[in-house]
């Protein structure tokens, strides 16, 4: 399996390439913004991108869908929850208004503990709500994609429709909880003192974690 962490878009979202070397299969994770560099860097690895896969409904996340599923043919993954809030015209209309793309509906919804398979690796969704309502941490092998749930060193924020701190603070003691420590974090945005970190680190020195564990 390799993992490429791609800044992209002008809120330097991190976007991830997750391909299975073997078959040139893959997904990309968050990829909003930059499309076109993408699509040509998929086409120079010669991967076959089969996913485009979303943390969450917000736009500075998926304001790339678009461009990249028509380029690609790559199905569009969300939770549930979140394609259902943010197709409707307020969502929408809020995108727009930040000047973002707003995305059409996913081809697959998925829920907690959900499984698609890509090449010879599997991605399963962990149902993470707190920054929205339907955001998810996608844990492949070891590697868990957080979005904005985590960050290294704190947390996404909470002020927006759909946000609770309560529901997060959850999400996250469900993660350090139930997943092995040495789990890789791999968050949405580079905000922290180095660009990854693992779930027992952010168990020791996240203040979001420390002060309910």
């Amino acid at each position: 399996m390799k993992i490429e962490q791609i800044p992209v878009g002008f809120m330097q979202v991190f976007c991830y390439l997750v391909y299975d070397e073997g078959t040139g299969e893959g997904i990309l994770i968050d990829p909003a913004g930059n499309e076109e560099e993408l699509v040509r860097y998929l086409k120079t690895k010669g991967i076959s991108l089969l996913y485009i896969v979303n943390t969450h409904g917000h736009a500075d996340h998926t304001c790339g869908n678009e461009k990249i599923r028509q380029a690609t043919g790559a199905k569009v993954v969300l939770h549930e929850t979140d394609d259902i809030f943010y197709q409707k015209p307020e969502a929408q209309f809020f995108a727009r208004s930040m000047g973002f793309q707003s995305p059409g509906p996913a081809d697959l919804r998925v829920k907690d503990g959900d499984e698609v398979s890509f090449g010879n690796l599997k991605m399963k969704f962990i149902h993470t709500p707190g920054h929205t309502k339907g955001s998810c941490c996608i844990l492949v092998d070891g590697n868990l994609f957080t979005g904005d749930t985590l960050f290294v060193g704190a947390v996404g924020r909470t002020d927006l429709p759909g946000g609770s701190m309560k529901e997060l603070v959850n999400s996250l003691l469900k993660l350090v909880k139930t997943l092995p420590p040495e789990t890789v974090v791999w968050p949405g945005h580079d905000y922290g003192d180095q660009p990854s970190s693992t779930l027992a680190r952010e168990a020791r020195k996240n203040p979001y974690i420390t002060e309910h564990l």
